[in-house]
């Protein structure tokens, strides 16, 4: 995005064939509660009217709103960091990434933004879908225990006790080690927060001033709700547990 300095945070949306999705009026809504926040709509190539519907988004709130348009699909991870990249020259303290569907409200950035501002040693935080007695978690039962089998074997390549590792919600101090994690294209085009954090563990080995589990909060969410229209396959899924393997072997080699 363009450098603004009334703009201390940015959130990167990744869209593809999102036209009957996007949630209009929550988008514009959070926007105008929050002028400091900007949002960055990546086209990742959609087939459908998505642009059509981005720019007319775009055009109500130009200033807090921008659309990266990619020519070719490129999956989730690539274009977050597609987003990523184009928002770091403009020098927000904050960025973080959001899932279209919005099943996590948007308004939970500001959450986020209050863990990073009065905890000083979080560099990151990653939403957390907890299922606790007075909040709104709504998700099937299938996708629950598949993500609980899933966050088992990443505590075990990571070495850490992250209970959800895949949340589509996170946000980031920005530094030159998060400019750093988002230069390389990432492995997987879903598990590539998996590959964030293995990249911060490849930095935090060359460095004695990080310590990756001093870096993360898991931050319970108030309220998640499944959408329909998950463009996540069996195949995708399969796809992703073999490159679970493959993610560690290899930032032990690029971090060498």
């Amino acid at each position: 995005m363009t450098q603004d300095p009334m703009l201390d945070t940015i959130i990167v949306i990744p869209c593809y064939n999102e036209e009957h999705r996007l949630d209009r009026v929550a988008i514009q809504y959070f926007v105008e509660a929050n002028p400091s926040t900007g949002l960055l709509l990546v086209n990742d190539g959609s087939t459908d009217k998505t642009q059509e519907t981005l720019e007319s988004i775009e055009r109500i709130h130009p200033g807090s709103i921008e659309i990266l348009r990619l020519a070719e699909n490129s999956g989730k991870a690539e274009a977050v960091r597609q987003g990523f990249r184009k928002s770091f020259p403009a020098n927000p303290r904050y960025l973080g990434f959001w899932d279209a569907d919005l099943a996590t409200p948007l308004q939970a950035v500001r959450e986020f933004r209050d863990v990073l501002d009065t905890r000083s040693n979080f560099q990151m935080v990653f939403g957390s879908r907890v299922q606790l007695l007075g909040r709104m978690i709504k998700r099937s039962a299938l996708r629950h225990y598949l993500s609980r089998i899933f966050a088992t074997l990443v505590s075990l390549k990571t070495g850490l006790p992250i209970y959800d590792s895949q949340c589509g919600a996170k946000l980031f101090k920005v530094s030159p080690e998060l400019i750093s994690v988002f230069e390389d294209p990432f492995l997987n085009r879903w598990i590539f927060d998996v590959e964030i954090i293995m990249r911060f563990i490849g930095l935090a080995k060359i460095s004695d001033s990080l310590k990756i589990e001093d870096l993360i909060y898991e931050h319970p969410l108030e309220k998640w709700q499944d959408v329909r229209g998950s463009k996540i396959t069996p195949v995708a899924v399969l796809r992703s547990l073999l490159d679970l393997y493959l993610i560690p072997s290899k930032h032990r080699t690029h971090s060498s």
